[in-house]
């Protein structure tokens, strides 16, 4: 909608090369480690320092297995002839998952009957939600779902995203593309933060800066928008220069970590041994709060 929209060509060149010294510099203070940077990886690092030190304990469960699997799901629908039920987009997604190497694959593989089904009916959820509310996305729109994309080519320190959806190629350097992400639950700001993560690592990676980016609240049927500017992509490239700084002092000079409590505190693999998480919780029963910061 609107007139085209072109971002400086000097601007995309050294909002690159700016990227390009912060994760060389990064590389060089971690000795040459292979540090790969998501969008989960800068929410640790700059939420609570304590917890992004500790071992990675997650585990697939039903409960936080709904997202992928009902995003294969979608990504088939899409491309289904007919009109198929959200049942038989999941029951498929299931089948092809279980085939795939890797801890996804391996976890669907071995679900006993009962997880299968909870996992099956959150699934089966989200995808009606989706296509009850989401408008159809004409094949002219060139949509991808599950986009996956790394920058740089070399290096030790790699950036990587895998976006739910992106609709729209670049004209030249013309910026069309809308980026979507789908969440269900309650907004976070970290949900910008994540996208405008995307929006950084689509341009440093094509060199054509996205031109929206939405966050598609699959419960409420709601949208979180905002147009992809300069400032935008700057905030996020300081976003990112932040959290790698902050890494290496913690893991390399030895910092003392900051506590940061949150509702997350209640999934944290530390909380028995942190006795300011335990208190924050306690006060969030207390209260009857629903712990969402």
């Amino acid at each position: 909608d609107g007139d085209p929209l072109v971002f400086d060509e000097e601007f995309v060149d050294d909002l690159v090369r700016q990227a390009q010294s912060i994760v060389e510099q990064a590389g060089r203070r971690l000795g040459g480690e292979r540090l790969v940077v998501s969008k989960n990886f800068l929410t640790n690092v700059l939420g609570c320092e304590a917890k992004h030190l500790l071992p990675d304990t997650f585990r697939w469960t039903p409960a936080n297995a709904r997202g992928f699997v009902s995003h294969k799901a979608i990504e088939l629908g899409a491309n289904w002839h007919g009109d198929p039920e959200p049942q038989t987009l999941v029951d498929e997604a299931l089948a092809r998952l279980a085939d795939q190497p890797g801890n996804q694959g391996d976890f669907v593989a071995a679900l006993s009957d009962a997880d299968r089904a909870e996992l099956r009916s959150g699934a089966v959820e989200r995808v009606t939600r989706y296509l009850q509310d989401f408008p159809p996305i004409p094949r002219t729109a060139h949509p991808a779902y599950e986009a996956r994309t790394k920058w740089p080519h070399t290096g030790p320190v790699e950036l990587v995203g895998k976006t739910d959806l992106v609709i729209g190629r670049p004209q030249g350097r013309v910026s069309i593309q809308l980026v979507v992400d789908f969440k269900s639950g309650w907004p976070s700001p970290n949900h910008r933060h994540d996208l405008r993560f995307y929006a950084l690592l689509e341009t440093l990676a094509r060199r054509v800066p996205p031109r929206r980016l939405v966050t598609f609240y699959l419960d409420s049927s709601e949208a979180d928008i905002e147009d992809v500017s300069e400032s935008v992509l700057q905030a996020a490239l300081a976003r990112l220069d932040g959290a790698l700084q902050r890494h290496v002092q913690l893991t390399i000079d030895g910092e003392e970590p900051i506590k940061r409590m949150g509702s997350s505190c209640r999934w944290c693999p530390g909380l028995a041994d942190c006795t300011e998480g335990r208190a924050h919780l306690a006060v969030l029963d207390d209260d009857g709060s629903q712990g969402f910061d």
